[in-house]
C-alpha cells in the first residue's frame, strides 16, 4: 500500500510507515506524476485535489487533516468514486479560543469589555458551538444562525441573518463555503450585509476567505459600518488582499485552527480513516499527540490587572503572528508552513486564582 502525504501534516512521521510506504510531499510537488500510483492521499486545505491532479491515478480515498473540504473536487472524486474524508471537529476549539482571544485584544484596546456584548454566530457546527460556549462563559448575549440546523431541529433557538445585523456588537462567521444552493455562503457577507448593520458591530471570518467579499468589507470599514475586523481567512490566498490587510484590528494567516491539540485531532482523523478504509490497524496511532507546554503552569500571583486575560495570553497571543504577517505578508504560507503551533487552554493550570476566577477559567477550558 502506498501513501502520499502533505510533509507539513504535524506528527505524521514515523507512525504509519509499519503498515505502508509513504511519500511525503510539499504542497507545490502534488502532481498527476508524484501521486498517480498512490492508493490514499493525506492533505491540507493548500493541497488542491482536482480532476486534473487525480484523473488517471489509482487513488482510492483523499483524507484532510481539516475541517474543511473545498480543496477536493468532490464532484470528481464521486464521480470517479474516489472515498474524500474531512476531519469535522478537529480543531474547533482551536478556533473558537483564537476568536475569544482576538476579541479580547480588540476590547481591551477599546477599553470595552466583552461582558455584555452581544455576539452572533453564524454557522453553530462544531467550531460554533465551541465558540458559544466560551462567549456564554464570559458573560456575551449569543445570537445564533444557521440555517441547515433550523430546517432540521426546528427554528427555536436561531434568529435571521437580519436579526443578527440589527442587533449584535459582534458578528463572528463559521461556515463551509458552499458557492451554490439553498444554504450558499460565498459572500454571506457582502454589501447588503453590511448595510443592515445597526451597531457598527466587530467583524471576525475565521471560516473560509470568500464568505466575506472583500471590496465590500472594505468599503464598509471605510465607511464606519464595520467598526473592527478579525480576518484570519481571506479571498486568493496566499495573495491576500493589502488594504484589508492595513484596515483590519487583527490579521492573521489562517492559522486559528491552527493548535496543537488540533493538528494532532486532525492527523488522528487522516489515520482512522485509512484504517477503517483498509480495514487496517495502526499500533502507533496513540502516539499521535501534541506536546507539552513550555511552561505548562501560568501563575497569575504578580498580575494585578485583566488576570484571566492574562491567563489567555500566555495560552495564546494573536499579536505576535498579527505582527509576523504585516511585517511581510508576502510570506503568508511560510507562515502557515512553519507556525509554532500553540497548545490549547486545557494544557495549562492556573494557580493564584481566587474563586470567582477559577471558575470562570474551569469554564473556558483551564485546569
Amino acid at each position: 500500500m502506498k501513501i502520499v502525504a502533505d510533509n507539513t501534516v504535524p506528527y505524521l512521521k514515523g507512525i504509519a510507515e509499519p503498515i505502508a510506504d509513504i511519500k511525503y510531499l510539499n504542497s507545490n510537488e502534488f502532481s498527476p506524476s508524484t501521486i498517480h500510483d498512490a492508493d490514499a492521499l493525506i492533505v491540507r486545505s493548500i493541497d488542491k485535489c482536482t480532476r486534473e491532479l487525480l484523473e488517471g491515478s489509482r487513488v482510492k480515498l483523499i483524507t484532510t487533516a481539516t475541517i474543511g473540504f473545498d480543496h477536493i473536487d468532490i464532484k470528481y472524486c464521486d464521480e470517479a468514486g474516489i472515498t474524500w474524508k474531512n476531519a469535522p471537529g478537529c480543531n474547533a476549539v482551536s478556533v473558537a479560543q483564537y476568536v475569544l482571544s482576538s476579541l479580547i485584544v480588540i476590547g481591551l484596546r477599546r477599553n470595552e469589555p466583552l461582558q455584555g456584548k452581544t455576539i452572533g454566530i453564524i454557522g453553530v457546527g462544531h467550531v460554533g458551538k465551541e465558540l458559544e460556549k466560551l462567549c456564554t462563559a464570559y458573560g456575551m448575549r449569543i445570537l445564533r444562525n444557521d440555517p441547515p440546523r433550523a430546517e432540521a431541529e426546528g427554528e427555536t433557538g436561531f434568529v435571521s441573518l437580519k436579526t443578527i445585523a440589527e442587533e449584535a456588537d459582534i458578528i463572528s462567521f463559521h461556515t463551509p463555503l458552499t458557492k451554490e444552493g439553498p444554504y450558499a455562503t460565498r459572500h454571506l457577507a457582502d454589501e447588503d450585509f453590511f448595510n443592515k448593520t445597526c451597531k457598527k458591530p466587530w467583524i471576525v471570518n475565521a471560516s473560509r476567505g470568500a464568505v466575506h467579499d472583500t471590496m465590500a468589507l472594505i468599503e464598509a470599514l471605510k465607511s464606519g459600518k464595520i467598526s473592527e475586523a478579525v480576518i484570519d481567512c481571506w479571498e486568493n490566498e496566499p495573495a491576500i488582499d493589502r488594504e484589508l490587510l492595513s484596515l483590519a484590528a487583527i490579521a492573521t494567516p489562517h492559522i486559528a485552527g491552527f493548535s496543537a491539540d488540533g493538528k494532532a485531532n486532525g492527523t488522528r482523523t487522516c489515520l482512522e480513516n485509512i484504517e477503517r478504509f483498509f480495514g487496517l490497524h495502526i499500533e502507533k496511532l496513540n502516539e499521535v499527540v501534541p506536546p507539552d507546554p513550555v511552561d505548562p503552569v501560568i501563575d497569575l500571583a504578580e498580575v494585578t490587572e485583566h488576570r484571566i486575560e492574562q491567563a489567555i495570553f500566555r495560552s495564546f497571543d494573536p499579536l505576535v503572528v498579527d505582527k509576523a504577517l504585516r511585517d511581510t505578508p508576502e510570506r503568508f504560507e511560510w507562515f502557515r508552513a512553519n507556525y509554532s503551533h500553540p497548545r490549547e487552554f486545557a494544557a495549562y493550570k492556573v494557580k493564584n486564582t481566587t474563586d470567582k476566577e477559577r471558575m470562570l477559567l474551569n469554564k473556558l477550558g483551564f485546569r
